[in-house]
């Protein structure tokens, strides 16, 4: 039985009391079983703030991570927010992993405050598939600000961090608000029986999962739709599929 409009109404205030948005309900999947069962709802969280960095030598140019995120925002609906630091994107790289040119738009802020004063506006706007922003540090004051607007339009936000020295990526340990924390790093490619280069792989760490699991796993990178894939020596071997369980993370 469906219930009556004032207990609606109801839970709706609690929930806005209590800073949570029905919108947080709604997930994008991966469409990998193996990692969606290891997130609350079966997928990425929309309405809500993910971080993402790359993993050894990629802390620094992040380009692995960036097209992670890329491909989380190609399977969103609508114009993409991106706000850099440095204007080092490669636009085609941007669109091998699903997110055509015509889509982005890019705002080129001078420091973290700016671009998280950028990225605020931008999660506030509520018409954005997704907004995606650059930054060194994030701390709990101001991850938990982007996420009350994220949770508040249903926009995903995406902290993209990048440092500019490898020692400066300690901070990704510190706490903060988002729902997931992620690092990416590249893998060597599967060999092909004929000269040329296969399909890119990462080793996709989720580091953090509020409510979830944390798990590595092993995969082939974004295809041109956003989509990330099982290397072909997992797919039939559902052991060995399964990410590695990294305990319980709250």
């Amino acid at each position: 039985m469906r219930p009556e409009p004032a207990i609606e109404s109801l839970r709706a205030q609690i929930e806005k009391i209590e800073g949570r948005s029905r919108r947080v309900k709604s997930v994008l999947p991966f469409g990998i079983a193996e990692v969606d069962t290891r997130l609350p709802g079966g997928g990425l969280a929309l309405g809500a703030l993910h971080e993402v960095a790359g993993g050894g030598n990629g802390a620094i140019d992040g380009a692995a991570a960036a097209l992670f995120a890329a491909g989380i925002a190609a399977r969103t609906k609508g114009k993409i927010l991106w706000v850099i630091t440095r204007p080092d994107l490669f636009a085609p790289a941007l669109a091998q992993a699903g997110l055509a040119p015509d889509r982005v738009i890019y705002v080129e802020a001078g420091n973290d405050k700016a671009v998280l004063a950028c990225v605020e506006e931008g999660l506030r706007h509520g018409g954005l598939g997704a907004v995606v922003g650059e930054v060194a540090r994030l701390d709990m004051t101001a991850s938990r600000r982007l996420q009350l607007c994220a949770e508040e339009t249903g926009t995903i936000g995406i902290a993209l961090r990048r440092w500019r020295r490898q020692a400066e990526a300690s901070d990704f340990g510190q706490p903060t608000a988002a729902m997931t924390r992620w690092r990416i790093s590249t893998m060597p490619s599967a060999p092909l029986p004929v000269p040329g280069v296969s399909r890119h792989r990462w080793l996709v760490e989720l580091i953090r999962a509020r409510a979830g699991e944390s798990a590595d796993f092993e995969l082939e990178a974004c295809d041109d739709s956003g989509r990330l894939a099982l290397p072909p020596h997992l797919v039939d071997r559902p052991g060995a599929a399964e990410g590695r369980r990294r305990g319980a993370s709250g």
